[in-house]
């Protein structure tokens, strides 16, 4: 999948209790896609033994889960390819460290592997973890931290400049797989010939090395449409992509993360590809507060945008495979817009129903 070398280093992926689940979704970014990392194993122990791709999307990926942080070194020393970093791949809700793993993070750091975090707890500020990293002479990345304002881009409208397609894979809810499906239409599209480039907005896209990213949610809120626009402008003035694909953040209504407001401002999408699960009645992580139905979204987006919802892609949790076709049919009926899901459909059907805005987008050049 990756053409480019690893920009880091070989890496093992920290998501003890949480990997296959939606508090692993960094995880998962990781094992399905990154440029940033060659991913050599991944640490839960209710998986050890596994492989990863296998447990999270029924194909073999070739990395294998273990049990301890002291048994994934070890395996890697086995096999000649020592691991130079640990990344944290848990995504908690609110990004805080869970107890258990501080110990995992010094055992980790006393074997001497540099350490990757995406969470809001900033390791290098936590004087036990940072005293241990600096005796052992390792880095600390917290990729989460706020830029300095000096640094910052305010909106200037130079996104009217930016002529390449511009598409906004966002979400009914968080956790519901936009990124993923942002990279494989980046891919699919790379594939079919076209030169694309991916807008990451979070911190698991960074950690698989997209090349004009920000992390969207630890943002100073004055500079977020700015560094959005600022993102999307130089993938264009750099790169001169066909495509430029801007993964979302959370959802419109989310009540703890409201997002993909910015980015429909900002980066003023030409059309919006809206990721969805079927079975979710209530938003990720709040009992109580019930999903807005689909067709209400859409219509949001659309309201919002002054652009069209022109797909649905569907997220199969707590479907059968067998399920997820009578599924799409049924999306397709409330709201008139093809639906797919693209982990176990493949990319086919999203790339034709894109490509004619791809065609018209070519022609306003």
């Amino acid at each position: 999948m990756d053409i480019l070398p690893v920009l880091d280093g070989n890496a093992i992926v920290y998501c003890e209790g949480a990997f296959n689940t939606p508090n692993g979704k960094t995880a998962h970014g990781l094992v399905r896609h990154t440029r940033r990392y060659r991913i050599l194993s991944v640490i839960d122990s209710r998986y050890a033994g596994q492989d990863a791709g296998q447990v999270l999307d029924g194909r073999p990926s070739g990395i294998t889960i273990y049990a301890t942080v002291e048994r994934a070194i070890q395996a890697a020393v086995e096999k000649g390819e020592e691991a130079a970093y640990f990344v944290v791949g848990l995504a908690p809700d609110g990004g805080r460290l869970p107890a258990q793993a501080r110990a995992h993070i010094r055992t980790a750091i006393e074997y001497g592997l540099n350490v990757d975090s995406g969470l809001h707890d900033f390791l290098s500020e936590d004087p036990d973890i940072s005293a241990l990293a600096q005796l052992k002479g390792i880095e600390i990345r917290d990729v989460r931290k706020t830029p300095p304002r000096s640094v910052l881009h305010a909106f200037s409208g130079n996104i009217e400049k930016v002529k390449a397609l511009k598409i906004a894979v966002l979400g009914t809810d968080s956790a519901v797989g936009k990124r993923t499906t942002a990279w494989l239409i980046v891919q699919a599209f790379q594939q079919a010939g076209y030169k694309a480039e991916m807008i990451g907005t979070g911190q698991t896209a960074w950690m698989q090395g997209a090349r004009y990213s920000l992390i969207l949610d630890s943002l100073i809120n004055d500079f977020v449409a700015g560094e959005l626009e600022h993102a999307t402008y130089q993938a264009w003035v750099e790169q001169q992509p066909d495509v430029i694909v801007i993964e979302g953040q959370g959802s419109l209504m989310n009540p703890a993360y409201p997002g993909g407001h910015e980015i429909l401002a900002a980066c003023r999408p030409d059309v919006v590809v809206l990721q969805h699960a079927p079975k979710r009645l209530e938003y990720d992580g709040f009992p109580g507060y019930a999903l807005h139905p689909l067709p209400i979204q859409i219509e949001a987006v659309e309201l919002l945008s002054g652009k069209p919802v022109v797909a649905v892609t569907v997220n199969h949790e707590d479907m059968a495979p067998g399920d997820v076709p009578a599924a799409c049919l049924d999306i397709t009926r409330a709201t008139g817009l093809p639906a797919y899901d693209v982990l176990l459909q493949g990319m086919d059907g999203l790339l034709e129903s894109l490509l004619p805005y791809l065609r018209e987008a070519a022609k306003a050049r």
